[in-house]
């Protein structure tokens, strides 16, 4: 079969997920083929009971999922959806072939099934898949279709079902026993405790503090030329033939892991220094090695993610939405891979590039193969590179901005991955000398030489450790022998102190869970931003900092639910769940006993061995766990003790610390704890600073009009002054009465505001007097500050303290100005950062109406809660105008005239259920009883590429 014209073959319909890719496509099809978007997923399990079918009741409608027959999903078309489905029948009945183009992957055969299973297509269907968006692979494809692969439809299935199991059952005991609203998840909740677990580290840790020598050597020789130096650094390495001691000798704890050491302090250190003052040093030792290092892989999903965080800062959402737009447009393959395997084409083209660019001596004999090292790798067929049989450079994709950075990491990566090695040569020489009292100490210095830079002339990869060295870095010493006499030049003691684990950056947490085999590559990048979104984490710089709510999330699933935030229970899970897709298991058989455990699976005819669970130890009993919730103390479980008295604890209004009260019967102490202060910070003494501050109630006298009571509070958005209404006031209703209440200007705090500044505060806004034709001046505080109104002129002022002290005339003299339009002249910026990597202009770190916001004059991003403008980076606000740029510009809506309120509709469409017919699995000869297709959670798909949902199961 191959593409021709509409006379030959009729009219063919193409069904993608995203306009971008459909529009892409429709250019290489030509006449004879309509393109048209899905628009991502068009249904999916339900998203609240409301949108289940009637006919369906308990457990069914609370789910979606019919566990009491053989997990039957319940599937209804999004209700955004029915208005493209409506188009895409309409388009259908004028073709006479349907293709459906959707991604490749398990989630892309998920959805092309769905379509299938809606359209009800009465002519040929056929399955069209490519990994990259090119004329030839268009149609190539085209020319090639294939059947719907069943097991990959089955095996997201099973994926779908058991996240809205884990989700809709285990989420909402976390409502009963620690806030509303929060939401757990087969990955997110695993991930969460990842970085809980760190940040424990980081409070466990005890810092060590050690000193060595750092020693700059002379050889008495004129330098020949730099790679021939006079000179070189040496660290001190062994004293009498015991080692010194470095950060890696001491634990978490502080102390020394063995006693083979030496451990100097900082005397001792000062001491070795003095007596080696006077010392004749010479050579001891020149060890030589071969240096080599091969290329890098070609990316897949999760390289790229992590290679896009150290070099372009990009997150790995962001990583994904440019990737996606790249490879829509057909400048990459297909984005979502394990697989780092390069197609003959693509190393023909590979090959050829290295010898245009670098030259035949750059060019391995051989073409290099890169097997993949990630278990099951099965989302696509090949690595992540550039499109077509001839790569374009970056100068000539005509890209600009994120997308030419992205490109470039790629191609660069790719044509890097079929180039020669790097050669050199490394080199370890030892210095010795024998102090004035003694004793014998020995420095070490190493350098590396590269003689042939091979693939690092096209590509160095970038690191996690900011401190870490890069491949393509020399060391250069000078060329010595054993026994050459040196002069110390300097001797100087140098201290150190142990670091706590650096806490997961995007990229890191990314490697972590790909190494544990923790959920899909191709699934982190939404996980990452799920658990950001859930503020069970937030950032501070690139690290994720996880807030004390995801503490006592993680303590609650630890000790009740063990298992379900187990790593290694997980990753058994994901290779069963692997297993299905191989047809070496049977989905029905294993959700059984992962909802009802041994017991109910049981039942089926040797389930256990037959649904492929290998030793089928590890499943069992979800819905026993989240039955019964007597067990589990609501505040045992929200509460970390700080010291014998003091506690923190996670109450469902945010973090507070309480001091226990000395008389037995009273209640102790409390303080708010900052949302965005990070849990290893919040030590002993910053909770009694905390529990110091005034809190609670401060009575500041009676308000001599109302006779009502006045009081300071300090609230969770600042310090205020209100009054306390009699008792029996009505609150809620028609009549209820609300105590009037103000904040405290900047300049005031609430241990020194007294009755008469709560006076004050309380009579704004203030009459200021009237004009000469009787308007009336008011001093008011407001969103933007303080100013004046007279009718709707309004006129800022100077300061808060303004509002109780300007006069009549003062406001008089301020409306005879004339009013300022535009802007004011601009303030001096609060920070300057470098030129934006994209734009090329500076960026700088400016004060605005909404706070402090960077901008490179063309872009502006307002910075977040854990940014300050004492410690941004460069990097940081290049990210934050890079997250601002994708957004693009703020819609506005045009203003309309009211309009007569239209009668409700009080008919709602019925949502249809669709059920799979029965598939036979030929790979173990066994019959399902009922299998369904899948989505993968509940991600929707725009043509930046899937987005998460907010239901309480995604993974």
């Amino acid at each position: 079969m191959s593409p021709s014209s509409e006379t030959a073959h009729g009219m063919r319909l193409v069904i993608v997920e995203s306009p971008a890719k459909a529009k892409t496509i429709k250019g290489y099809l030509g006449p004879g083929y309509i393109v048209e978007a899905s628009v991502g997923h068009i249904r999916d399990l339900p998203g609240t009971a409301a949108e289940v079918p009637d006919e369906y009741t308990g457990e069914v409608r609370r789910l979606g999922v019919d566990v009491d027959h053989d997990f039957a999903p319940i599937y209804v078309v999004n209700a955004d959806k029915k208005s493209q489905v409506t188009k895409l029948k309409s388009l259908l009945k004028e073709s006479d072939e349907l293709f459906l183009a959707t991604d490749e992957d398990r989630e892309g055969e998920a959805i092309a099934w769905h379509l299938q299973q809606v359209l009800k297509p009465k002519v040929p269907v056929h399955r069209m898949v490519f990994h990259e968006i090119t004329k030839d692979a268009i149609q190539e494809a085209v020319r090639n279709p294939r059947d719907l692969n069943q097991r990959l439809v089955d095996a997201q299935e099973t994926r779908r079902i058991l996240d809205r199991l884990y989700g809709y059952e285990v989420s909402p005991v976390l409502w009963k026993k620690v806030m509303p609203k929060l939401s757990a998840g087969r990955v997110q909740s695993v991930a969460t405790r990842l970085v809980v677990e760190r940040e424990r580290e980081r409070i466990a840790f005890r810092s060590a503090s050690y000193w060595d020598l750092i020693g700059t050597f002379s050889t008495g020789r004129a330098a020949a030329d730099a790679a021939n130096p006079e000179s070189f650094g040496a660290r001190l390495s062994a004293v009498d033939g015991r080692r010194i001691a470095t950060g890696r000798d001491f634990g978490a704890d502080g102390q020394l892991k063995t006693a083979n050491t030496l451990h100097l302090d900082e005397q001792a250190a000062r001491a070795l220094a003095a007596g080696l003052a006077q010392t004749s040093f010479a050579v001891r030792s020149v060890e030589s090695k071969p240096y080599r290092r091969s290329p890098y892989a070609p990316f897949r999903t999760t390289t790229l993610q992590q290679e896009a965080s150290r070099k372009l800062g990009f997150g790995a959402k962001r990583t994904m939405q440019v990737a996606q737009k790249l490879y829509e447009n057909g400048f990459i393959t297909y984005m979502r891979t394990d697989s780092t395997t390069l197609s003959e084409t693509a190393v023909t083209a590979a090959r050829t590039q290295v010898t245009q660019l670098y030259g035949a001596d750059y060019l391995p004999d051989a073409p290099r193969v890169y097997a993949s090292k990630v278990k099951n790798a099965q989302e696509a067929h090949e690595a992540i590179r550039p499109s077509g049989d001839r790569f374009r450079t970056p100068a000539e994709t005509g890209l600009a901005g994120d997308d030419f950075r992205l490109y470039e990491l790629i191609w660069m990566r790719t044509v890097a991955s079929q180039m020669k090695d790097a050669v050199g040569q490394s080199v370890t020489v030892k210095v010795g000398g024998r102090s004035a009292d003694g004793r014998d100490a020995e420095f070490s210095a190493s350098g590396k030489i590269i003689t042939f830079h091979g693939f690092l002339k096209a590509y160095v990869e970038g690191a996690d450790d900011p401190n870490a060295e890069l491949d393509d870095r020399e060391r250069r010493l000078p060329q010595v022998s054993q026994g050459d006499p040196l002069a110390a030049e300097r001797l100087n003691p140098e201290g150190h102190a142990t670091k706590p684990p650096a806490r997961y950056t995007e990229a890191s947490l990314v490697k972590e869970l790909e190494e544990r085999e923790i959920g899909r590559p191709s699934t982190y990048a939404s996980i990452i931003d799920t658990i950001i979104a859930r503020k069970y984490v937030f950032k501070k710089g690139t690290a994720l900092v996880p807030s004390f709510l995801s503490f006592a999330v993680v303590n609650l699933l630890e000790k009740h639910f063990g298992r379900l935030v187990d790593y290694d229970f997980t990753a058994k899970m994901e290779d069963d769940l692997d297993r299905i897709a191989a047809g070496q298991a049977e989905s029905v058989p294993w959700l059984k006993r992962f909802y009802f455990g041994a017991g109910e699976g049981a039942a089926v005819a040797g389930s256990a061995a037959e649904a492929g669970n290998g030793d089928g130890d590890h499943l069992g009993g979800l819905k026993e766990l989240v039955t019964d919730l007597g067990a589990i103390d609501a505040r045992e479980i929200s509460s970390f003790p700080l010291s014998e008295d003091i506690t923190l604890r996670v109450g469902r209004y945010g973090p507070y610390v309480e001091k226990a009260s000395v008389a037995e019967g009273e209640p102790g102490r409390r303080a708010d704890v900052p949302d965005d202060l990070p849990p290893d910070e919040l030590t002993v003494e910053l909770a009694e600073e905390l529990l110091a501050k005034p809190s609670g109630e401060i009575a500041l006298g009676t308000d001599p009009e109302s006779g009502n009571p006045l009081i300071a509070k300090d609230g969770r958005y600042g310090p205020y002054v209100t009054e306390v209404l009699p008792e029996g006031t009505p609150k809620t209703g028609k009549n209820a009465v609300k105590p009037r209440t103000a904040s405290l200007f900047k300049t005031m705090t609430i241990d020194t505001v007294t009755l008469e500044d709560a006076l004050r505060l309380l009579s704004l806004p203030r009459v200021v007097g009237n004009d000469a034709e009787g308007a009336e001046i008011t001093a008011q505080n407001g969103r933007y500050g303080p100013y004046l109104k007279r009718g709707t002129d309004s006129r800022s002022l100077t300061s808060e303290d303004q509002l109780l002290t300007i006069t009549l005339d003062e406001a008089l003299a301020i409306y005879a100005q004339p009013k300022q339009r535009g802007r004011a002249a601009a303030a001096a910026p609060l920070k300057e950062l470098g030129n934006d990597p994209v734009s090329e202009r500076p960026v700088v770190v400016k004060d605005g109406r909404f706070g402090p916001y960077v901008t490179d004059g063309e872009t502006n991003a307002t910075l977040r809660k854990d940014d300050e403008v004492e410690t941004i980076t460069p990097e940081r606000g290049y990210e934050l105008l890079a997250e601002k740029r994708a957004r693009g510009p703020v819609k506005k809506t045009a203003k309309k005239a009211p309009a007569k309120k239209a009668p409700a509709k009080t008919a709602a469409a019925k949502k249809t259920v669709a059920k799979k017919t029965v598939a036979k699995k030929t790979a173990t000869a066994k019959t399902a009883t009922t299998a369904t297709a899948a989505k993968k959670t509940t991600a929707r798909k725009t043509t930046a590429g899937r987005t998460a949902a907010s239901s309480p199961e995604e993974g």
